[in-house]
């Protein structure tokens, strides 16, 4: 029987030694594994992080850039006026007005027809202020890029 235990002991102790190694082994690869694993998930946050930021630049870009288109669309807009003094002679009295006449125009296209105000002038009044009081292209309702050219005849 001495030698049969002389004979186990050694394949006992080998088994022993082989499945404490297997184990610690084990160990080391679940330890490695979950390293690579908190590596993988900063490095996911990451990427999310970065297609976030992305995402809002392009949307940002995008809006800038169509708020730029829209401000030189309307800036493509102008208002071309022209005023005269008209007076009329009735029995005892001189009536004066002034005729304010205006259209809309898209870079050199016409939009509109002439468009025509008859105002009366009282003594002392100021013209410049009548006429844009009057005026229904001219202000904001073309946009703040319109530009108003100013023709006398």
């Amino acid at each position: 029987m001495e030698p049969i235990i002389w004979i186990l002991l050694p394949v006992f102790v080998a088994a022993g030694s082989a499945l404490l190694s297997f184990y610690i082994m084990q160990a080391r690869m679940e330890v490695a594994i979950a390293r690579e694993r908190e590596l993988l998930a900063q490095a996911r946050a990451a990427i999310d992080s970065q297609e976030k930021i992305l995402h809002e630049k392009v949307q940002a870009t995008e809006a800038c850039t169509r708020r730029e288109a829209l401000n030189e669309f309307l800036g493509d807009f102008r208002v071309e006026e022209r005023h005269y003094m008209r007076e009329t002679k009735a029995l005892f009295a001189i009536k004066k007005s002034m005729v304010l006449q205006e259209r809309l125009f898209f870079r050199n296209i016409p939009l509109s027809n002439w468009v025509e105000h008859e105002l009366t002038v009282e003594e002392g009044g100021d013209l410049g202020q009548l006429a844009k009081a009057c005026s229904i292209f001219s202000g904001k309702s073309v946009g703040e890029g319109a530009a108003a050219s100013k023709l006398l005849t």
